[in-house]
């Protein structure tokens, strides 16, 4: 069977206005997705660049394939389970700068040259003081991202219409600002001079992003059904959710130049991401908090079976519309899309999301992405959130690590599996919701202080250790 590349299907060749660090899954089912849909539907006409930014990867692979690979993307679009498949063209070439650094720096000279896309994991935005402009290449990705922005500030005299516009995607907060500041750090450590850090601040520009988009990655274990149905082999196909989300904080002036409106596609352009951030982790995150224990001790293993099930889609619906929703500042109708939204991506019939597997840590993220809802709840209302509670005292049974007779391989810090194994030794229900909601260890301050919480937390906590969690949330959510 013939493999894919160009002379395998029809593609388009664009001029080279992108440089991206990093070959992987996630770009490549998000950003260079996006790309494609501007150029197709936008003229965006940007090619790019792929640059591999650690010694192994994948772009001899991509090169073998001339840049081209089939997405899938599955999931629920508009209330539609859909399954689509598309070749994506808009990767010219891949250059590994550990085997050809010149051919990596060349792009400096490059006038088209406009974006710079990366994404190298949370530890890639890093400084490594080891690093010295004449290394071929620097180790670190700030370090050869200063050393092609030195060169290209060299080669066009400082000219302010070479700057750049740099769009990182790593999963760090302010991941723009930090990258911009490594990069200055570099600047000084290798004397490059106050008119390139003068160019570097005033003609380049950083953005804060937030990325957004599940992607399995390859799907070794249908790959032969997927060769019988595209009649081609593809050693770089990759899947994806159907939900997509990029928040780019910057200027007006990166909206203008990034016509991803044109297409459709959910980027949101802003000056302030903080609030995006805040919905997502509150939301997305907080609403699989809020499930695990409640769905694992009712029976359910999955995050897809638990929006199937009429009380626990019900008792999450409830604490996503009822108890998050109002604690937060963007407009209802946003809130309100959004949370459908996620509610679509957990019913995935695509993915086989565990609840045992967001389990890990379960009271650290209890404490950053759900607690910070029921503060503001109170706060607001001067009432409690009747759903996120119930999740508080499900998550303590859970923590009793048994599930109708079956043990629960509970994983976390081991202080606290240390702390409720001591606490339900005593198998006091009132002994261990107290000592629990009371651990400033574990939520920062002391929730018994908060009227009524920890009366209603232990009534339901009581509930659901003598009559089980099934009657105790069927009950709960009539």
């Amino acid at each position: 069977m013939k493999n894919l590349n160009r002379t395998t299907v029809e593609a388009n060749t664009y001029t080279e206005r992108i440089l991206q660090f990093g070959e992987g899954n996630f770009l490549r089912a998000f950003a260079n997705w996006m790309i494609h849909e501007m150029n197709k539907k936008a003229d965006f006409d940007a090619g790019v660049v792929v640059v591999q930014p650690i010694d192994q990867g994948l772009v001899k692979m991509l090169n073998d394939q001339d840049g081209l690979y089939t997405l899938y993307l599955n999931g629920i679009k508009n209330g539609e389970v859909l399954s689509e498949k598309e070749v994506i063209d808009c990767i010219t070439r891949g250059i590994n700068p550990y085997e050809n650094n010149a051919d990596y720096l060349a792009n400096a000279e490059n006038p088209d040259l406009r974006f710079i896309i990366s994404n190298t994991t949370e530890a890639g935005i890093s400084y490594n003081a080891n690093d010295k402009l004449d290394d071929a290449p620097q180790s670190s990705f700030p370090g050869k991202l200063t050393a092609l922005m030195y060169k290209r500030f060299q080669t066009f005299g400082g000219a302010s219409d070479k700057g750049l516009i740099v769009i990182p995607c790593e999963l760090i907060d302010r991941n723009g600002d930090n990258l911009k500041k490594i990069i200055l750090q570099y600047a000084a450590d290798w004397n490059l001079g106050d008119e390139f850090v003068e160019w570097i601040n005033e003609d380049n520009i950083f953005c804060n992003t937030l990325v957004d988009r599940i992607v399995p990655g390859y799907p070794r274990d249908k790959m032969d059904a997927i060769t019988k149905e595209l009649g081609y082999k593809d050693n770089l196909v990759v899947e994806g959710e159907q939900f997509h989300l990029w928040v780019i904080e910057g200027p007006e002036s990166v909206k203008d130049e990034f016509p991803s409106e044109a297409c459709g596609l959910n980027v949101v352009f802003t000056d302030n991401m903080e609030p995006y951030r805040t919905r997502k982790v509150r939301i997305l995150n907080g609403a699989h908090t809020t499930l695990v224990p409640v769905g694992y001790l009712y029976g359910i293993d999955r995050v897809r079976e638990s929006l199937e099930d009429e009380v626990v889609g019900k008792f999450l619906k409830n604490a996503l519309f009822n108890d998050i929703s109002p604690t937060l500042d963007l407009p209802a109708e946003e809130l309100s899309q959004f949370s459908a939204d996620v509610l679509d991506r957990f019913r995935n019939p695509y993915l086989a999301h565990e609840l045992m597997s967001i389990s890990l840590n379960s009271v650290s993220k209890y404490k950053t992405r759900v607690l910070p809802s029921v503060l503001e709840f109170v706060k607001r209302k001067n009432e409690l959130p009747k759903n996120l509670l119930f999740s508080l005292a499900a998550l303590i049974a859970f923590y009793k690590g048994d599930r109708n007779g079956t043990a629960i391989a509970l994983k976390d810090d081991a202080a606290v599996l240390d702390f409720f194994k001591e606490a339900w030794a005593s198998n006091n229900f009132v002994e261990v919701a107290e000592k629990t909601l009371s651990n400033k260890d574990f939520w920062g301050t002391d929730l018994t202080e908060i009227d009524g919480l920890q009366e209603e937390v232990t009534t339901h906590l009581e509930a659901i250790l003598n009559n089980g969690m099934k009657a105790t949330l069927d009950a709960f959510v009539k």
